[in-house]
């Protein structure tokens, strides 16, 4: 690195609605699997950073869950954690589908953003999924969301694919502060490894079952053993809030929870780069959707719920 290259370095947070792309635009900019990927909503529930470094600069993103109009405790604590990521942010990305446009849900944030937001924080505007629409369609959305918010640039991307992420990329670590960089060059992440694999688990679950199961549901870490020989042996927890939601994660003869336990397995070793044993046990616990530890264990705040 030359002296006219400074070391820049600064926090980004991704915002959107649930399902806009937030976890494969991370997972695409750090160039590994740190953030929760899948076709189920509201998945996302800490703020989760990736990071990510570019020539000079180190960005620092904060995955947060996505923006939706809450119901329960948890949902009410997710959405503050999103907006508390945002607000601490050197810089904000908006992510919006291309085929859905300015939805209900992307006003009701772009309101949000003139109240809550510092008015010196700049906010990009990335459309995603640009390969679904015609490029006249584009053109329309990018003068329409314009004219609703001052962005300061906007970015057609494909988070999937890989299309425009590296313009976003630059124009993020050319934007961010001068200031020595705040973690070590080969950390990708600074969720504990406990708690990732409790993510990667609940993954496996949510792709797995249907319906409101996967929200009625998380996974603890209880004991990690790096073991002598080379490999972990990790105890987890599975917390449901019913009897019958126990039978449906377990499956016909163990059949499914075993299933999800080997796929979390083989992610778990790649991703920690040694063999893992992975132990799964399911608890019935009616009301930890109420219970302040289980908040803090997923790096939310109990009080956000009230």
């Amino acid at each position: 690195m030359t002296q006219d290259q400074p070391q820049r370095a600064g926090f980004v947070a991704l915002i959107g609605e649930p399902n806009a792309g937030k976890s494969t635009l991370l997972n695409r900019m750090v160039g590994a699997k740190v953030s929760i990927v899948t076709h189920k909503v509201q998945t996302t529930r800490t703020r989760i950073r990736g990071v990510c470094m570019a020539g000079p600069a180190q960005i620092v993103f904060v995955d947060t869950p996505g923006l939706f109009r809450p119901r329960r405790r948890l949902d009410r604590a997710m959405v503050a954690a999103a907006w508390g990521g945002a607000a601490d942010a050197d810089i904000v990305v908006l992510l919006i589908e291309a085929h859905r446009g300015l939805t209900d849900g992307v006003a009701t944030i772009l309101d949000t953003l003139k109240d809550r937001l510092p008015q010196t924080t700049p906010v990009a505007l990335a459309i995603n999924k640009i390969d679904r629409v015609k490029a006249e369609t584009l053109l329309a959305l990018t003068e329409k969301m314009n004219a609703a918010y001052p962005f300061a640039r906007t970015f057609m991307i494909s988070a999937e694919r890989g299309y425009g992420v590296e313009d976003l990329r630059d124009w993020l670590a050319g934007q961010l502060p001068e200031h020595p960089w705040l973690y070590p060059e080969d950390q990708i992440a600074d969720l504990p490894v406990r708690m990732i694999a409790a993510e990667i688990t609940r993954e496996k679950l949510t792709l797995r079952l249907h319906e409101e199961l996967p929200y009625q549901l998380t996974v603890e870490t209880e004991k990690w053993e790096d073991r002598p020989d080379g490999s972990t042996r990790i105890d987890q927890v599975v917390y449901v809030a019913r009897d019958g939601h126990k039978g449906i994660l377990l499956g016909a003869k163990g059949a499914t929870i075993k299933a999800v336990s080997t796929a979390a397995r083989a992610e778990m070793a790649e991703f920690l780069g040694r063999p893992v044993h992975l132990f799964l046990t399911v608890k019935v616990r009616p009301d930890w959707l109420d219970e302040a530890e289980r908040y803090t264990e997923m790096g939310l705040d109990f009080r956000d719920g009230d």
